[in-house]
């Protein structure tokens, strides 16, 4: 019988092991597509926090940069939808990429969605979060290329060997200071990294003007 349960906790082991194990990203599009410039457009922001949106965007050029991409600088890029009469992230988001790449010459186009941004208390934490989505898409045939998701958080690695009371006012104070100090912008950023780093599993290949540029293609 204990031979059975060891048996049976192995299998179970292997199967979770194999769920767990990322799908592999299929880059034969964005190969032949071979994009040099990317076009960021302004997050849509499905959380409560208006700042949401300019706190990641501000934060986009400098993975891809990195990467080895030309990004179009985002404050004329946004400037220039606002010269046309559109501010809003739907708006900007629903124009055609062919349309873009027209006004542009952009070879392709950034989408990002941001679904988690601020500080929330949670009874003996204070955590604050960043989640967002990205797809990158062919600005000359609308092709999906690659899309992505990332999450930072300030609780990761955080440990403490206070009592339940010390762990609580940690965490009002935490919260309060958070907020007024907006280190949901700092999270921001890591999740930006996190998202649009090249190098990573799964992650934008490198762009033309890195010298791993095809090495991460095969």
């Amino acid at each position: 019988m204990k031979r059975v349960l060891i048996v049976s906790a192995l299998i179970m082991t292997w199967l979770l092991t194999g769920c767990a194990q990322p799908t592999k990203v299929d880059y034969s599009a964005f190969n032949q597509s071979k994009p040099k410039s990317i076009l960021v457009l302004l997050p849509q922001n499905s959380t409560p926090e208006v700042q949401a949106s300019h706190g990641l965007l501000a934060q986009t050029t400098l993975p891809l940069a990195e990467a080895g991409y030309y990004v179009f600088p985002v404050a004329v890029v946004e400037e220039t939808f606002k010269q046309n009469g559109m501010a809003n992230a739907g708006d900007i988001q629903a124009v055609p990429p062919k349309k873009l790449h027209e006004i542009f010459g952009a070879d392709a186009v950034l989408y990002l969605d941001i679904t988690e941004y601020g500080t929330s208390y949670q009874v003996i934490a204070s955590d604050t979060r960043v989640t967002a989505n990205a797809k990158l898409v062919d600005a000359r045939s609308g092709t999906l290329l690659w899309s992505g998701s990332a999450t930072a958080s300030s609780t990761e690695n955080n440990s403490s060997s206070s009592g339940i009371i010390g762990v609580l006012v940690s965490a009002v104070v935490n919260q309060i200071a958070d907020t007024m100090t907006d280190k949901s912008y700092g999270i921001a950023g890591i999740t930006s990294a996190r998202l649009l780093s090249a190098g990573k599993p799964n992650g934008i290949l490198y762009g033309p003007r890195s010298p791993k540029y095809g090495k991460d293609a095969q």
